[in-house]
């Protein structure tokens, strides 16, 4: 079966660890049916064009999107992550921003399920007397039941089909009275249906001594859009490195195609010379055809890129020999 896959290798290293997470896929044995999308900072920088409403569209008719890193130094902060990454996430509801975390040595395999879609990155607020000695900026956070919830129930469901079962909210409740109540009282409700799934509760600072000192004591995780961006980097710092960390930005629903990403940046200081280490983008692509049912093929890939002779060698030398251990 060939799946029909969007790909946007965006900018700066993008470029070289995408074509070796295709290569990956192929040597795994699954078709693929690739359209490119050229999108990034570039691409606004040469015509001004960030994303328009008539991609998103073409893009329903996909079964997945393959990300490979977006954003240059000359763009302004904000623009092709609001214009481009958020717009994605809105217009196709990809409300599960999902991000595993395996240690180098198995000492501990976590899984952390971030709300995807509201709180402070919905874009609530704005600026009065901007430029003057009065300027007042605000910031605000939606939290919805309806958004709270489904996240909530994905990340049960998930936590309900591994072996520890167990299921942990990550919030500020002491001090976000209102979000944090919402986000409590939804989380209590929601595991009277899955009474199999242990559950514990961990104030976002706590959570973050404990993902230095004590990884291990977690399963899954769910928590919030901002506090999941946050833990979901200090993840990667503490499971062998941002540069090997794979997320998938999920509508579990399948209303519209997810899309799959390393979330290491462009790194531009590094951009083609050949440094990059793609074992992000080829475990997100392994996160992307476990999604679309293919999941011999996603378990054979994430086995492949589990030793250390892949922390050295150049982009497609490391690609090349997880290709040829499929």
């Amino acid at each position: 079966m060939s799946h029909r896959i969007g790909v946007i290798p965006g900018d700066g290293i993008g470029h070289e660890v995408i074509p070796e997470a295709l290569k990956v896929i192929r040597a795994a044995g699954v078709e693929l049916d690739c359209v490119d999308y050229d999108l990034g900072g570039a691409r606004y920088l040469r015509d001004g064009v960030v994303l328009t409403d008539e991609t998103v569209d073409e893009w329903r008719g996909l079964d997945a999107l393959l990300l490979g890193a977006v954003g240059t130094p000359d763009v302004p902060p904000g623009l092709i992550e609001r214009g481009l990454l958020l717009k994605m996430r809105f217009d196709l509801d990809l409300y599960i921003n999902q991000r595993p975390f395996i240690a180098p040595d198995g000492s501990h395999n976590f899984i952390v399920i971030r709300e995807n879609t509201e709180g402070t990155y919905a874009g609530e607020g704005g600026f009065l007397r901007k430029g003057t000695p009065f300027e007042i900026a605000t910031q605000g956070s939606v939290n919805t039941r309806h958004g709270v919830e489904r996240c909530i129930r994905y990340a049960f469901g998930l936590a309900q089909g591994r072996e520890r079962k167990h299921l942990t909210l990550v919030h500020k409740t002491n001090v976000l009275t209102f979000a944090g109540d919402l986000w409590e009282r939804t989380f209590n409700e929601v595991a009277l249906d899955f009474p199999d799934v242990s559950t514990a509760y961990n104030h976002v600072d706590a959570a973050c001594i404990y993902f230095v000192e004590n990884p291990q004591r977690y399963d899954v995780i769910v928590t919030d859009n901002l506090f999941g961006d946050i833990l979901t980097d200090l993840g990667g710092a503490v499971s062998g490195g941002i540069g090997f960390a794979s997320s998938g930005n999920l509508n579990p629903d399948r209303t519209s195609p997810s899309m799959f990403e390393p979330v290491h940046g462009s790194a531009p200081d590094i951009a083609g010379q050949g440094r990059a280490n793609p074992i992000a983008a080829i475990l997100s692509a392994a996160m992307m055809l476990d999604f679309l049912g293919e999941t011999d093929a996603a378990a054979r890939i994430q086995a492949a890129c589990s030793d250390s002779e892949l922390l050295t060698g150049s982009t497609s030398e490391i690609g090349d020999l997880v290709a040829a251990r499929l």
